[in-house]
Parts: structure tokens; sequence; C-alpha cells
């Protein structure tokens, strides 16, 4: 079967139907064409066998199987026309030569072999219509003049060839543009399917990216904050008796400390609830999947960079930070060298941030260690360094039994690389431990 619905000659069927025919009903309307011109043919065979002096059976038998061939129309279209031709002479077969012209021309054949074959039943009608037409006004039978004869040719090989060339070039063409418009149809279906798979992932990508950023923010701000104020009941605790003034100095930074905490996951807590309260009203509506595909994938490519910036810590800040580090008992050397000015907000947040998980984990790791913050403003860079010397005793860092998730230099890291910056950290020569970042400016 072609994509005209039309069979190719030679092609095997796709299937569905007996033997080459695609559907059922195929095979029925060829049955009962093939049978009709079968019936017409024999009828037309009486005749013929008469005029050629041969048996009326085998002229009804040859009729016969010359209409029957109407059958192979889809199979072999060519040879339903040459056998149209071919019994033209014997004045039968009108039925067969329609039909077959318009299957012809209907199939995918190359247009010169229609054209040609075509030419044929078309000249093939008219000498053969001139011969009939001549002999019956040499009979007498036709009384109209010598006109008749040519206008009769003409009109009749016009009438057999024309009309059903031109019906069958017309559904040919109207097949094949219909099937061009449904394999567009599926082929923009199969990109439209594929689209919202891939907006799929990227927002599946964007959502983990958003979880591991929350986790980072939420490690970041809990973290430190806490780690002071276990620093700090731990201090409290030591001298609730000896000094009972400190013991109250002690616990009011406890608290400044825990609602300063909490004040940063409220703010938190209202930005994640907007969002989420945003992406359920979105939900609501019903939208084309071409317009979900589109959207979500250009969203997912635009979400990183048209995320607005939330207000948070800046580097001004940075002198109270050290100063809550010095309060719970560290001693911390803050240098800054070059001109301060002013950065990107995300800029100023991710170097805050470090030194903030920095000295977050000297107070873990080395409690009681000399601590050095080294901050300079460069030309096109800013760059900063925690460095802490060792513990002085062993057992410091355990005093205050602070736990440690592993996760606050992996989070330093991200927010670096995220800004096109590099992350060092590791141990010093003289057992401290150092890290270091350089984040671009712009």
């Amino acid at each position: 079967m072609t994509r005209t619905g039309e069979e190719h000659a030679g092609d095997p069927p796709p299937g569905g139907g007996p033997w080459w025919w695609s559907r059922a009903r195929g095979a029925v309307l060829d049955g009962t064409l093939a049978g009709a011109s079968a019936v017409e043919c024999a009828f037309e065979g009486v005749g013929f066998a008469r005029d050629a002096g041969l048996p009326v059976p085998v002229g009804v038998v040859f009729g016969a199987l010359a209409g029957s061939v109407l059958l192979l129309r889809r199979r072999w279209p060519i040879a339903v026309v040459l056998v149209s031709i071919a019994v033209l002479p014997a004045q039968m077969g009108f039925l067969l030569s329609i039909v077959g012209l318009y299957t012809l021309a209907a199939s995918e054949l190359p247009r010169r072999i229609i054209a040609s074959l075509a030419g044929m039943s078309f000249v093939g009608t008219l000498i053969v219509t001139f011969v009939w037409v001549r002999q019956d006004v040499a009979r007498g039978n036709l009384t109209w003049g010598d006109w008749v004869v040519p206008f009769a040719s003409l009109t009749t090989a016009i009438g057999l060839t024309a009309p059903s060339l031109l019906l069958g070039l017309y559904v040919g063409a109207r097949r094949r543009l219909m099937e061009s418009l449904r394999e567009r149809a599926d082929s923009l279906e199969r990109e439209l399917q594929l689209l919202a798979e891939r907006a799929e992932e990227r927002a599946e990508w964007a959502r983990n990216e958003e979880r591991t950023r929350i986790a980072r923010e939420m490690h970041d701000v809990v973290a430190h904050r806490v780690s002071l104020m276990v620093v700090h009941a731990a201090a409290l605790q030591a001298v609730a008796r000896k000094d009972p003034e400190k013991a109250v100095r002690n616990a009011a930074l406890v608290g400044d400390m825990g609602r300063q905490a909490l004040t940063e996951l409220r703010e938190m807590l209202g930005v994640l609830r907007s969002g989420v309260a945003s992406a359920n009203a979105s939900r609501g509506a019903v939208v084309p999947l071409a317009a979900v595909g589109v959207a979500a994938a250009v969203a997912a490519d635009r979400e990183r960079a048209e995320e607005p910036v939330a207000e948070g810590p800046c580097l001004s800040e940075l002198d109270e930070l050290v100063g809550q580090s010095a309060a719970a008992g560290m001693v911390v050397d803050l240098s800054v060298e070059g001109e301060s000015r002013e950065y990107a907000p995300e800029v100023e947040q991710t170097a805050y941030r470090v030194v903030q998980e920095a000295l977050t984990n000297v107070h873990k790791h080395a409690a009681g260690a000399k601590t050095y913050v080294r901050l300079a403003h460069r030309v096109s860079e800013i760059a900063m360094q925690v460095e802490n010397e060792p513990p002085p005793e062993a057992s410091s860092a355990s005093s205050a039994r602070l736990p440690s998730g592993g996760n606050g230099l992996v989070g330093m890291k991200e927010r670096v690389s995220a800004l096109g910056g590099v992350f060092v950290s590791g141990p010093t020569d003289a057992g401290g431990f150092r890290v270091s970042a350089v984040i671009p400016a712009a």
C-alpha cells in the first residue's frame, strides 16, 4: 500500500486485509468492480466471437477473464491498463479501461509512465472508435455524413480517457497532501512530546538545584547560629556559679543569637511559602501541551538567571560576625586589604557565608584556636581566607560536643563555583586548617 492509498506496483502491502489489500473493504470493492467488469466483457465477448468466427463460449470466457483482471488494479495497475488497451479491438473492457486509468493516475508511479499509458489508451480508443464508426457509415447505419467519423472518434476517446485520468490525478494529489499533513501532525506531536519530556527533565533539574540551594542556605543560617549558641551555653554552664554577671551576659548572647536564627529562618520560610502558593495557583489553569513545553523549557533556562536575589548578609556585617565569634571565646584577627567598595549582592552574600562557615568549622573542630580572617579587595575580584592555628588542647574541640554533617565545605565550594570563583581548603603545615576563596567582582 502506498502513502496515497493506492498499491504501488510490486510493493508488498503493510497487512490488515487479504493478500495485497490493506483493508478488507478494499478487497470487497475491487472484487465487486472485477465482477462487474467480467460480466460486461463476457456479454461483449458474444459479439466478438461472432465477428471473429469463434465459438460463443470461447468469447464469453475470454471476456470474463479479461474483465476479471481488474481485481489486480491495486497490485499491478500497469498490467490492468495494458490489458484494457489490448482488448479494445474486441470492443470490450470499457469499465476495465476507466477504472484502470483512474487507479494508474492515483498511484505513485512516475508521471512519465502514467502519461505514456494514458496516451496509448487514448490513441487506441481513438483508432478503434474511428474504425467502428467508419464501418457503420460505410454500411449505411449512420447517415450523418463523413464529419461524424472524426467527431465521434475524438469525443469517445476523450470521454473514456480524460475524466478517469483527471479524477485519478486529483485523488492521488489529495491523498498525498493528506498523508503529508498527517506526517507533519505526527512529527509535530513527537516534537511536542520530546519538548515536554525535556522540559520535565529541566524542571526536575531546577527542583534539585533549588533543593540543594535551600539546604545550603538552611545549613549556613542554622549551623553558625546554633554553634555559637552551644558554645555560649557551654560557657554559661561553666561560669554560672563562679561569675553570675558573665553568665547573665552569655545568656543574653544566647537569646540574641536564637532570635537572629529564628528571624532568618522565618524569612526563608516566607520565601518558600510564597513560592509554593504561586506554584499552586499556576496549577489551576489548563494550558495546552505546546505552551507547557515551550514555557517550561524557557523557564528552566532562565530561572537561574532571572531569579531575584533575596536580601541577605553583606560584607559590612563582617565585623559583627567576627565579634560574635570573639564573644564566644575565640581569638579572631580580622585584616582587610584594599579599598572597600560595593559588590553585587550575590558576591557579598557568598563572601560572607564563606567566612561564616569557616568560623563555624573552627568552633566545631578547633575550639580555642587562634583564627586569622583576611579579606582582600582587588581590581576585578575579592579574596578571602580563614586560617586557624592548632587547638590548644586536643579535647577542647569536643567540649561543646558540636555535631558535624560534613556539608559545610561542600556548600562553600558550590557557592563560590556558581559565581565562577575558585575555592580551596585543607590542613596547614602547622597543624591548623585553611579555607581560601577568590570570587570575581563582576
